[in-house]
């Protein structure tokens, strides 16, 4: 496909390493131009633009923009009919996005994470969901939403990430204060709840470490006695 790119920021980068070597021509706004020039270095099927020229060049067009400057910064353009276009914006909806690429067409509102660049991550996206399985379900996985609403819950959802990166890391301080290698620690610790629930639902897997007096029966209902689960789930209300 012909893709363009307007604002390259982090996440936008991350997109475009992720297909650069699929056989798309790849048109990057020269918005976070050190993004920009160093995805042109890395990869011949990657160009940089003015967003016009972005525009000009695409069929299907990704906006990496931050919500709030996006009518500035999409309102002087001139866009087609028969253009695609897939939003990374999370403070947009998708009928909000449409209007403002007129008379081209917003397909999907789609929020990828930095390890699409790899592959293997998970999307979450709402709208024309084979569009965005074309571009990246070979190699990622899919979760197709109903709208806004939905979407808003999965990225209040999504930021467990941060505490469970927080609470392994607290483990591996531990366990730094009782074995020597601290370093190799925290690698078992990331390798263990990777693979444990990489494959089994979580339920299952509580069920299956629940041994009555095990280490992980213990540890989980101590921190249920001091209200962790009650914490989390209140912070999620809280960011909703």
């Amino acid at each position: 496909m012909r893709i363009g790119v307007i604002g390259c920021g982090t996440i936008a980068a991350a997109v475009v390493r992720g297909i650069a070597c699929d056989g798309h021509q790849i048109a990057v706004s020269e918005r976070s131009a050190r993004h920009a020039t160093a995805l042109a270095e890395e990869y011949e099927s990657v160009r940089i633009a003015d967003n016009q020229g972005v525009v000009d060049a695409s069929d299907v067009l990704f906006l990496g923009l931050m919500a709030e400057v996006a009518p500035d910064v999409l309102g002087v353009l001139n866009f087609r009919e028969g253009q695609r276009v897939i939003s990374f914006m999370a403070g947009a909806s998708l009928e909000q996005a449409d209007a403002m690429v007129r008379p081209a067409r917003a397909d999907a509102v789609m929020m990828p994470f930095p390890g699409i660049t790899k592959g293997g991550s998970p999307i979450i996206m709402y709208g024309n969901a084979q569009l965005v399985t074309d571009l990246f379900g070979e190699r990622n996985s899919i979760f197709p939403l109903r709208g806004a609403e939905e979407m808003a819950a999965y990225l209040c959802a999504q930021a467990v990430l941060s505490p469970i990166a927080r609470m392994v890391a607290d483990a591996a301080d531990w366990l730094g204060e009782h074995a020597p290698d601290k370093a190799q620690g925290e690698a078992f610790l990331r390798q263990l709840v990777v693979s444990s629930l990489g494959d089994t639902a979580c339920e299952p897997l509580i069920e299956a470490l629940n041994t009555p007096g095990g280490y992980n029966q213990r540890l989980r209902l101590h921190m249920e006695g001091q209200g962790v689960g009650a914490a989390l789930k209140q912070g999620l209300g809280d960011m909703l």
